[in-house]
């Protein structure tokens, strides 16, 4: 099968495009700068450009297209809305009536949420529901894996930088991490089989952790012991806001949204309906730690 991958260069992106290789597709690698992919076809594709996305399509003639652009910061022109409303609008306006599409999503998609992310993919999320195409989308909660940015940067710094770890409020929020590797699973599956047409699945792993126990873990996959300090709610809604001054503020008004929303549903039906092979956070996250700082 001809399938066509945005955001093909990208953590998730790369997983999904090295799955559907090993199941013997066609694929063809979709990014603003074309970056060559071992076993694709690279072609050059910005979401935000109709013309590179008509162009990019019209290369690929795909049967399949699985869009995965996203951004979790917005910096200069590439806002949520440009990027997750108008790229999805430019996608879906360029995918033959015929072929598949697969949709990137994300656990807590809302149009109404007090995140600009999470309303942002909700409004995508709508546009892919009136398109009148045969679609399956997947929200997937965070994403571990090798080369991801949350577990292997972002918490890594937080436990690392200071004699203290900040806790945000009581850690109670909850999180079920899924692995990078079941991610690529259920996006295969769907364009491989059509299975989920007109579906919306949430992808989560089988475990579920506190916002503390995932420092916690942390902590000890790094080989660390320190003091874990609650920040109470109060300060922190004091604080997020003026850290927004700083050129790269170590938590943006739209991820402190997020955490304290939480973010974990069942990993059913998705984990059988695609055969997920449910990766453990705690058993990969050593390794995973250790290839960072390699």
């Amino acid at each position: 099968m001809r399938i066509l991958v945005t955001g093909a260069s990208g953590f998730v992106g790369s997983a999904v495009v090295r799955a559907l290789l090993e199941r013997g597709h066609e694929v063809w690698a979709g990014s603003r700068g074309g970056r060559p992919v071992a076993g694709a076809h690279a072609v050059g594709l910005d979401v935000t450009d109709p013309g590179s996305v008509q162009r990019a399509v019209g290369q690929a003639d795909p049967e399949a297209v699985v869009h995965l652009v996203g951004i979790i910061v917005e910096k200069g022109t590439q806002t949520f809305e440009r990027v997750h409303v108008d790229g999805t609008r430019n996608v879906l306006a360029a995918v033959p009536r015929t072929a598949r599409y697969v949709h990137m999503s994300a656990l807590g998609a809302d149009p109404q949420s007090a995140s600009g992310y999470s309303a942002s993919k909700g409004r995508a999320e709508a546009l892919v529901q009136g398109s009148g195409l045969t679609f399956t989308i997947f929200r997937p909660s965070l994403i571990f894996g090798p080369g991801d940015d949350f577990f292997g940067r972002v918490l890594r710094e937080l436990v690392s930088t200071a004699p203290i770890v900040p806790q945000i409020g009581d850690g109670s929020f909850p999180f079920r991490p899924v692995s990078v590797q079941d991610v690529a699973t259920a996006f295969a599956g769907a364009v491989e089989t059509g299975t989920g047409r007109g579906e919306t699945y949430a992808l989560t792993g089988p475990d579920e952790f506190t916002f503390r126990q995932l420092l916690e873990l942390e902590l000890r996959a790094l080989g660390k012991t320190k003091p874990i300090v609650p920040v109470p709610l109060a300060l922190m809604n004091l604080a997020v806001p003026l850290m927004q001054v700083l050129p790269n503020p170590p938590i943006t008004k739209d991820q402190y949204a997020m955490l304290k929303a939480g973010n974990t549903a069942p990993n059913e039906p998705a984990r059988t309906v695609f055969g997920l092979p449910m990766r453990r956070l705690a058993d990969d996250l050593p390794g995973l730690l250790a290839q960072h700082r390699s």
